[in-house]
């Protein structure tokens, strides 16, 4: 991770105040000063402030239920953040793997670990994520083909090239249906069905991986070690 992040998750400095103490020459990577806050460096490595040494927190590992009406952002937007009134601390560290439109409901995860949280968002990986889909309409056969098959072999998005991996589709009464997809495009799930002749009106988030949602709206909780381990055997 960069040097800068590493100061900061190993004290209570914030990112503005770690850059100036490495640029200041206070801090030392395996004996040599280093002054640029970008430098990559690894938890075994020996980085020092001063005579202490530093060792960073455990990597933090964590499940939200998203409302309706927030961002996965660590600030306030137009809509409040995720992260409002929910008692975690330095969320500035952590970052969203697989973002959510405001709208949107369900699962979110939540790590300080990059690697991690790389395996949930690469295609290649084919990481599982599971949505409820709430139509505006019915949903029937598209182009003289059954609707399951289309999204099974990929589906057409407007604007782009090439199609959309394979896509598992369980319709559950005309309008609600389970869709499991493996890539995360912009919007990815609404252009799908807006390629078929429909509009989603309601979008949950259920399930990622082995992870399935098991909280309250608006709760979260720690992922438990075999959670984390789940998305490092991909």
């Amino acid at each position: 991770m960069r040097l800068d992040k590493y100061v900061c998750k190993s004290t209570d400095l914030s990112k503005l105040d770690a850059a100036a103490c490495i640029l200041a020459g206070q801090i030392s990577v395996n004996g040599v000063i280093v002054t640029e806050a970008a430098t990559q460096v690894h938890e075994n490595n020996t980085i020092e402030w001063g005579e202490r040494r530093l060792v960073a927190r455990p990597f933090r590992y964590i499940m939200l239920h998203k409302p309706a009406n927030t961002v996965c952002s660590n600030k306030d937007e137009v809509y409040p953040s995720v992260f409002r009134d929910q008692g975690i601390e330095k969320t500035e560290e952590l970052h969203i793997a697989g973002r959510l439109d405001a709208d949107t409901t369900g699962l979110v995860l939540i790590t300080d670990d990059g690697r991690w949280s790389f395996n949930l968002t690469q295609p290649s990986n084919d990481c599982h994520k599971v949505y409820r889909v709430t139509l505006s309409r019915p949903l029937t056969e598209a182009r003289g083909h059954d609707i399951t098959e289309l999204f099974s072999a990929g589906i057409q998005l407007q604007g782009e090239a090439a199609i959309t991996r394979p896509a598992q589709l369980d319709i559950l009464t005309p309008t609600n249906v389970r869709l499991t997809i493996t890539e995360g495009r912009f919007h990815q799930v609404k252009r799908m069905f807006a390629a078929v002749g429909n509009r989603v009106i309601g979008l949950h988030r259920e399930q990622i991986g082995q992870v399935k949602l098991d909280i309250k709206q608006g709760q979260w909780r720690h992922l438990t070690a075999d959670e984390i381990r789940s998305f490092e055997k991909m």
